[in-house]
């Protein structure tokens, strides 16, 4: 197992660089660059083509954008070797401190939803995997795959109409994390107002897993009852709870182990969308921020991150197979 380990981590190092050079190449190949973008509402002086040409010419110097793009890139790694991410383009703040503000929102986001969603569609998937083709189960995969189509944006917009003040129900806040001089309040009540203005980018993000997750359950689960050590259990005279908790349940947990190899990035990797219709200061906004500014450092601060975090959740699921099947070895 140890020379497995040693093995996958040092298979890291390869795999992170491989990612980094095409990240690093998508956006060097985007159309426009941060000093155009800057400069561009530089005001009447940059009107003169001459005096554009230079202030372009010195802004890229500054910015380390006059040095061919393999230069820039071993710069880059050598600094991100150090944790040194560089300072934003857009506002000349360190990226690690950008990254520090965004991050423990999309934290508490994100984890409120991955929660949420194996909560309810895991336990939902096992109880249509037992009672297969039964009215319930029928309803119940009609009513997930109805919420799967709906797209998130359009289902923002009803609850922010109907929910948010607009016109009918003033339940919910519909922008921020929290209520300005929240501060002030309690832990409790600082707790409760944010609590209050994440339900409704939190319904957003849970009800489309649904479908995917518990039909995922269903199919994992139905495999693995029509077994013969399930046969075996039952005919013992094992209890039904005992046979699926015991026998059924943690043989089925390991093709979900696998999905949960993406919870890790996941968990940083906010979304883009909500995050922009609430105005929620999150990774998912500042990601997009990022690119509309073509904010070099950041943007490869994020992408850099969310590969580490991606090779590392692997690794950790091929942990949790041996732990969940002591059958699995990865000694061979």
């Amino acid at each position: 197992m140890f020379a497995y380990l040693l093995k996958r981590m040092l298979l890291i190092i390869p795999t992170f660089i491989g990612i980094t050079v095409i990240t690093f190449a998508i956006i060097q190949l985007a159309p426009g660059d941060p000093v155009s973008l800057k400069l561009q509402s530089g005001g009447p002086g940059l009107k003169s083509e001459a005096f554009a040409k230079t202030v372009i010419a010195q802004t890229r110097t500054l910015y380390g954008l006059d040095k061919p793009i393999p230069v820039q890139y071993a710069l880059w790694m050598k600094r991100m070797l150090t944790l040194d991410f560089g300072e934003s383009f857009k506002d000349h703040r360190p990226v690690l401190t950008k990254i520090a503000e965004t991050l423990p929102i999309t934290l508490t986001l994100n984890f409120l939803t991955i929660i949420i969603i194996y909560l309810i569609s895991v336990p939902l998937g096992i109880y249509s995997a037992l009672h297969p083709k039964s009215v319930v189960d029928k309803f119940i995969t009609f009513g997930l795959f109805v919420l799967y189509s709906l797209p998130a944006f359009w289902v923002a917009s009803l609850l922010i109409v109907y929910l948010g003040g607009a016109d009918y129900l003033n339940w919910f806040p519909i922008v921020g994390f929290v209520s300005d001089g929240a501060s002030a309040l309690p832990w409790y009540g600082w707790l409760g107002n944010v609590a209050w203005h994440l339900v409704l980018p939190v319904a957003c993000l849970t009800y489309g897993g649904f479908a995917f997750l518990s039909r995922f359950a269903r199919a994992s689960m139905l495999e693995v009852i029509r077994q013969d050590y399930i046969r075996t259990a039952r005919a013992k005279g094992l209890s039904e709870w005992t046979v699926i908790a015991k026998h059924g349940l943690r043989n089925a947990m390991i093709p979900l182990i696998t999905l949960m190899g993406t919870l890790l990035p996941a968990l940083l990797g906010g979304s883009v969308i909500i995050e922009q219709i609430f105005s929620i200061p999150g990774m998912g906004r500042l990601s997009f921020e990022s690119v509309l500014a073509r904010d070099y450092p950041t943007i490869m601060a994020i992408a850099a991150i969310d590969a580490i975090l991606t090779l590392v959740s692997i690794l950790l699921s091929d942990i949790m197979y041996v732990v969940v099947d002591p059958r699995i070895s990865f000694e061979k």
